[in-house]
């Protein structure tokens, strides 16, 4: 071990004495977020409902999101984070100010803490240096950036530095995020816009097309929590959605079954095939054997619709792990990082590194 690297580490224990180590997985749809010694403390929609006539702050995480749709003009829920890139830089500091003061609370020390956020693979270097300045005007003296599917790759301890091929498919609410790892490093990834708020959309669409009802995201999502598979499960299973009918303007309830949420997901669900195809069809031919071996590694809130890892299996003719908790694991990955930031600093982006380009 080099001079170099054995004092960075010396360094990085002094200081870990006077400030917080936090890792960040900044999603779409939530943020997770962890401090070295204590866990995942913080896990709450990444929503900020904003007071458009002051511009302040109302509500942040859980409490925003229960405001959806009930709020008065002059209150915007919003999602600062969109397709898992920043939207909007003040209100996501806002946001990463009050989650990071939150993490630390009652656990604060002298110096602001050194953080590790997790963003999607293809990340320009604009939208990484936002990432960081947004991590910084929230306090934190020192900011890394790790792209998800590395991440994830790390959090469920697959052995990312051997020269082996190992595929993570990260299905999270903005994105899906589809990379090759080997080396260290992401050797091939894809970032597509098919994720959980596609799927939200598209149960939205189908219940106003074939039920001439309107409802909103918050309802579709409970209705793709409960209901989406992507094969029968043997037995008719259904649920109850509330809204507006198109044609009286009067509140009517109906009756979903999970084969109406096949429906409506299905076209997404072929194209979210098509793109991990097309990440096989552009991966060296070694890597795609070590793939063929070890299967791929599904990971995110997208890995518990029901049957899509077998769904999966079918379709590529390629075996589908599921991790045990898919929802945590691109935020374990950065816990891991912060733990030895040495052995993980080639996997780190800087505002000028070259990334893994995208279709």
């Amino acid at each position: 071990m080099g001079f170099l690297v054995r004092l960075r580490r010396y360094k990085d224990r002094i200081l870990s004495l006077f400030s917080n180590d936090i890792g960040i997985d900044l999603g779409t749809a939530n943020t997770l977020v962890y401090v070295k010694g204590r866990g995942i403390v913080i896990n709450e929609p990444s929503i900020v409902a904003l007071n458009t006539k002051t511009g302040q702050i109302v509500a942040v995480g859980a409490e925003a999101k229960n405001m959806l749709g009930r709020t008065p003009q002059h209150i915007q829920a919003l999602q600062p984070v969109v397709d898992g890139v920043i939207s909007d830089f003040e209100v996501t500091s806002e946001m990463l100010s009050y989650l990071i003061g939150k993490a630390q609370a009652g656990h604060s020390k002298l110096l602001g803490p050194r953080v590790v956020v997790g963003v999607p693979s293809g990340i320009t270097s604009v939208e990484v240096r936002a990432v960081r300045d947004a991590a910084r005007a929230a306090g934190a003296r020192e900011v890394h950036i790790i792209e998800e599917p590395m991440a994830a790759a790390i959090g469920i301890e697959l052995p990312v530095h051997e020269p082996q091929g190992r595929m993570v498919v990260d299905i999270g609410g903005g994105t899906t995020d589809i990379g090759i790892i080997s080396l260290g490093g992401l050797v091939n990834a894809r970032n597509a816009r098919i994720a959980g708020d596609r799927f939200n959309a598209d149960i939205v669409s189908h219940v106003r097309n074939e039920f001439k009802l309107l409802i909103g995201d918050k309802t579709a999502e409970e209705l793709k929590i409960a209901l989406a598979s992507v094969a029968s499960r043997g037995e008719r299973i259904e649920s109850y959605a509330r809204g507006r009918d198109l044609v009286s303007g009067l509140p009517r309830e109906i009756a979903l079954t999970d084969q109406d949420i096949r429906n409506a997901l299905g076209h997404s669900i072929e194209e979210l095939i098509e793109s991990v195809k097309e990440v096989l069809e552009t991966t060296p031919p070694e890597l795609v054997s070590d793939i063929m071996q070890r299967g791929i590694y599904l990971v995110g809130g997208g890995a518990l619709i029901r049957g899509l890892p077998e769904f999966l299996t079918g379709s590529l003719g390629v075996p589908v792990n599921v991790d045990a908790d898919p929802l945590t694991a691109v935020v374990r990955g950065t816990a891991v990082v912060l733990d030895d930031m040495e052995r993980y600093r080639e996997a780190l982006l800087t505002s000028d590194d070259e990334l893994v380009p995208t279709e």
